[in-house]
């Protein structure tokens, strides 16, 4: 078998992805597929931090809107993101995954308050290691804290899974002439203003080098594709 290309990996799944069809709350079986291919490549011995977000429970910004303050509607929304991170870590110990939960808020009831050394030491001993509550700071959103973390533990990328399969010229549910890239660069995202990551996950990507990896998770098997080198969705990178 090939040796996969990446060695340690940040993997950022949107809340919206563990909901399945159903949009909101949790679908086991979706996360159930996700986390048999995570330990696929943690076989592979591939170290791999996962970033979840929280928008199948609550979107500070989207839910709270002007109905409240801005700043406590994200720590709810960083609340949400520690549910998520607790029951995919459930299933991967379900799975025989050695597994750590460590989140940017202390809840040292629940999780590992986040150590960047402590974390580099669990990657190194084969552990996954789920981030969660974000950065811990509100008006950013888990895009930016996944860069951030794939900037803080050294990865080698960052594997965006998402519900559509790359990045586009246009939203392809509006504009039938939207084109797909296969590579594409950080500058002409935040030229274009395409939505990959909002515009300081992208900048921090762009200053830290760190290629973004965007593929649809609609099948969980190209999370593996992608860690062994295969060219699906799209490339962000210099």
């Amino acid at each position: 078998m090939n040796q996969p290309r990446y060695k340690r990996v940040l993997l950022k799944i949107s809340g919206e992805a563990l909901a399945g069809d159903a949009t909101r709350g949790l679908d086991f079986n979706v996360i159930g597929d996700v986390c048999d291919v995570i330990k696929k490549c943690v076989e592979l011995g591939v170290q791999v931090g996962i970033v979840v977000g929280g928008g199948n429970f609550w979107r500070g910004l989207k839910d709270g809107g002007d109905r409240m303050v801005r700043v406590r509607a994200d720590h709810m929304g960083m609340l949400a993101t520690a549910i998520n991170a607790l029951a995919v870590a459930d299933v991967l110990e379900q799975k025989g995954v050695d597994v750590r939960v460590q989140t940017a808020i202390e809840m040292k009831s629940v999780a590992e308050p986040y150590i960047r050394q402590r974390a580099i030491r669990h990657l190194d001993k084969g552990r996954v290691v789920i981030f969660g509550c974000g950065t811990g700071n509100p008006f950013f959103s888990t895009d930016t804290a996944a860069v951030l973390r794939a900037a803080e533990i050294e990865a080698d990328a960052i594997l965006l899974a998402k519900n559509i399969d790359g990045v586009y010229s246009a939203d392809p549910k509006k504009d039938p002439n939207a084109v797909k890239y296969d590579t594409i660069s950080y500058d002409d995202v935040l030229a274009q203003h395409l939505q990959v990551m909002d515009s300081t996950a992208t900048s921090l990507s762009m200053d830290n080098k760190i290629p973004v990896l965007l593929f649809a998770l609609k099948d969980p098997e190209n999370i593996l594709r992608v860690v062994m080198g295969e060219k699906i969705g799209t490339v962000v990178e210099g």
